[in-house]
């Protein structure tokens, strides 16, 4: 009875994932993620380092894709982005 309740658990929990963008192809990994109903942090400075270029596609991919999907996407200061999956919304100060 034990693991029906982890599965279940697994299933319903959300989970926040931090991790750098080395590549262009991480863009994949963040997308999978979110698809699991994670919560994603990025680091891009890694990326910045090698290509602004592939950064701002990388970043452009990921706006469409969490639009599109319904989920939330917002810069954390300089170097980070988060993502958010459907169920979760970005709370934004009103500015002055």
């Amino acid at each position: 009875m034990g693991q029906v309740i982890g599965a279940k658990e697994k299933e319903t929990s959300t989970y926040l994932k931090a991790y750098p963008m080395k590549s262009i192809g991480d863009v994949e990994k963040v997308k999978e993620d979110l698809k699991h109903n994670s919560i994603v942090i990025v680091r891009i400075t890694p990326l910045a380092q090698k290509s602004l270029e592939e950064l701002k596609k990388a970043v452009e991919e990921l706006y469409e894709y969490a639009e599109g999907m319904g989920g939330d996407i917002a810069r954390l200061g300089e170097e980070r982005i988060v993502i958010t999956p459907p169920n979760v919304k970005i709370w934004r100060a009103l500015t002055q």
